[in-house]
C-alpha cells in the first residue's frame, strides 16, 4: 500500500524542482538555499538556514585563478583560512591546480619526501608480505617516513575553509584538481559549480591486516565537512577521479595501489548538511557519513544529511555508507555500466545505528543485478525504503529494496527493518521515480547553473 499511495502522491505533483531562492537578484553567488531544502535549512539558535556568504560586502567578493589566489581570499586578514569567518563570495575561473608550488608548478612525490626519510622501494622491501607478514600493521622508521611525507602533501593541497563562505564556480569550466577542501568546526558554507578531481596520494600506506589480502589506503576527499561543522551546502558540482583512474596506479603485493580516498565525507559529529544536484562518477569509495563505528558519542544526534537529485554513475560503494545519522536520500539517480572499470559493489551502506530514509532512487544497469545488492549491511539494522526502482536489461520496475535483501539474507539477525524512528519534513517535493532519469541528467552537475 505505501509503494501504490507514494506513486499516486508523487506523480500528482508539478515535474520541476524548486532547490533555492535568490538573495539579491540573479547573482548566483548570492543565492541562498530553500527554506525547506534539506537538512541544510534546519533552523537553530544561531542560524536560521544556510546563506553561505551571500551577505558579504563589495570588498569580500573575490575572482580567483589559481591555489595562491583562492588561499588570500579565503585568509582575508587572518592568519589561517579556517580563522576567517567574514561574509566572502568566491568566484572560481577557470582550473585551479592545488598539487603546485607558490610559483604554480606542479610538485612531485620527491618534492614531498625531501627531509623525511621515505623511499618507496625501502618502503616495499621492508614491508613485503614474505618478509613482514599479514597479521600486524605496519611500524617503524619506514612507516614514520610515510607519513611524514603525507602531511606534507596535505598541508599543501588542502585548503581549509572558513565559516559564512561561499566558493562558486564563475561560467561552466571552473575546475579545482590535484587537491580539496576541509570544513573543520565552521559553519554556514556553499560550495556550486565546480568539477573536483580527487586527489592523488604520493603517499599511500600499506595494511596487511586490512581484509584477507591486505590493502593500500590513501587520504584526501575532494570535500571533507568534519569536528562539528554545520550548515553546508554542496550544490551543481561534478566529481571525479578524471585523468588519474584508479587502473593507472596499479599493483603492489597483489592489491591495487590506491592513491585515491573519498569524494565527498561527512563525520566527527558534523550536522545539517544538504547534497543536490552533484554528479559522481568514476570512483571507488564515493562518500561516508560517520567514520567509525566507536564514535557514537560524538555522532549521535548529529550527521543529518540530505542527498536528493544526485547522479551517481559508475561508482563502486558508499552512496553514501552511513553511520548514527538521520539521513534522507531521495530522487537519487545510480547508472551502471558494466564495461566501466569501477565495480558495483553497493549503494547504500547500512552501518552502525543509521537511520537512512530513502526515497523514489532509479537504479540503472546496463545489465542484470540481484536487487538484494543495492543494500549492504554494516552492522545496521534499521532502512526506510520506498519507491525505488531498478533497469536492467529488462524495463524498469519497482523494487522494495529492503524486502529483496531480507530475502536473500538467510541469517535472521542481519535482516533490517524499517523502524528509523524519523520522518523527514524538510523537503520541497519528491519527484515521481519514473522522471528522475530525466530530470537528474538534464539538471545535475558543473556548469548546469541557470
Amino acid at each position: 500500500m505505501k509503494k501504490l499511495l507514494s506513486t499516486v502522491l508523487a506523480t500528482s505533483l508539478l515535474a520541476v524542482s524548486f532547490t533555492s531562492v535568490h538573495a539579491g537578484g540573479k547573482d548566483p553567488g548570492r543565492e541562498v538555499l530553500g527554506p525547506k531544502d534539506g537538512w541544510a535549512a534546519a533552523r537553530t539558535e544561531n542560524l536560521t538556514g544556510t546563506t553561505g556568504g551571500a551577505a558579504a560586502d563589495a570588498d569580500h567578493v573575490f575572482t580567483v585563478t589559481n591555489r595562491r589566489e583562492l588561499i588570500e581570499a579565503l585568509k582575508g586578514d587572518k592568519l589561517t583560512t579556517q580563522e576567517n569567518d567574514t561574509p566572502k563570495i568566491i568566484y572560481v575561473r577557470g582550473t585551479i591546480k592545488m598539487n603546485v608550488d607558490e610559483h604554480n608548478q606542479e610538485l612531485t612525490a620527491e618534492d614531498y619526501s625531501k627531509g623525511t626519510g621515505y623511499d618507496f622501494e625501502k618502503y616495499l622491501a621492508e614491508y613485503a608480505p614474505e618478509k613482514w607478514g599479514m597479521d600486524e600493521e605496519v611500524y617503524g622508521p619506514l612507516e614514520s617516513a610515510r607519513a611524514a611525507a603525507q602531511k606534507k602533501q596535505e598541508e599543501q593541497i588542502m585548503v581549509k575553509v572558513g565559516s559564512n563562505t561561499t566558493i562558486i564556480g564563475k561560467g561552466d569550466d571552473a575546475k579545482i584538481i590535484g587537491g580539496g577542501l576541509i570544513l573543520d568546526h565552521v559553519q554556514n558554507v556553499i560550495i556550486r559549480n565546480i568539477e573536483f578531481e580527487a586527489p592523488i596520494d604520493y603517499f599511500p600506506q600499506w595494511d596487511p591486516t586490512d581484509g584477507s589480502e591486505g590493502n593500500w589506503n590513501s587520504e584526501y576527499d575532494n570535500i571533507s565537512i568534519l569536528n562539528g561543522t554545520h550548515h553546508v551546502w554542496i550544490d551543481h558540482n561534478t566529481f571525479s577521479d578524471g585523468a588519474h583512474p584508479d587502473s593507472a596506479s596499479g599493483e603492489y603485493f597483489g592489491r591495487p595501489y590506491q592513491q585515491h580516498d573519498g569524494l565527498l565525507d561527512v563525520k566527527n559529529g558534523a550536522n545539517y548538511v544538504t547534497v543536490s544536484y552533484n554528479v559522481f562518477q568514476d570512483h571507488d569509495k564515493v562518500t561516508i557519513v560517520g567514520s567509525s563505528d566507536h564514535n557514537g558519542h560524538i555522532d549521535r544526534g548529529k550527521l543529518k544529511v540530505t542527498f536528493h537529485h544526485n547522479h551517481y554513475k559508475n561508482l563502486s560503494q558508499r552512496l553514501p555508507r552511513v553511520r548514527f545519522g538521520e539521513v534522507h536520500v531521495y530522487n537519487n539517480y545510480y547508472e551502471f555500466s558494466k564495461e566501466s572499470e569501477y565495480r558495483f559493489d553497493y549503494a547504500l551502506g547500512v552501518g552502525v545505528e543509521s537511520k537512512i530514509y530513502a526515497e523514489n532512487n532509479y537504479f540503472d544497469f546496463d545489465y542484470n543485478v540481484d536487487p538484494s545488492k543495492i543494500l549492504k549491511n554494516w552492522k545496521g539494522t534499521s532502512i526506510y525504503e520506498d519507491g525505488s526502482m531498478i533497469s536492467g536489461r529488462s524495463k524498469h520496475h519497482r523494487v522494495d529494496l529492503v524486502a529483496a535483501y531480507n530475502r536473500a539474507t538467510t541469517d535472521p539477525a542481519q535482516r533490517f527493518n524499517e523502524n528509523v524512528g524519523w520522518v523527514p519534513r524538510l523537503y520541497n517535493r519528491i519527484d515521481p521515480t519514473q522522471s528522475v532519469p530525466a530530470l537528474v541528467q538534464a539538471q545535475a552537475g558543473a556548469g548546469k547553473l541557470k
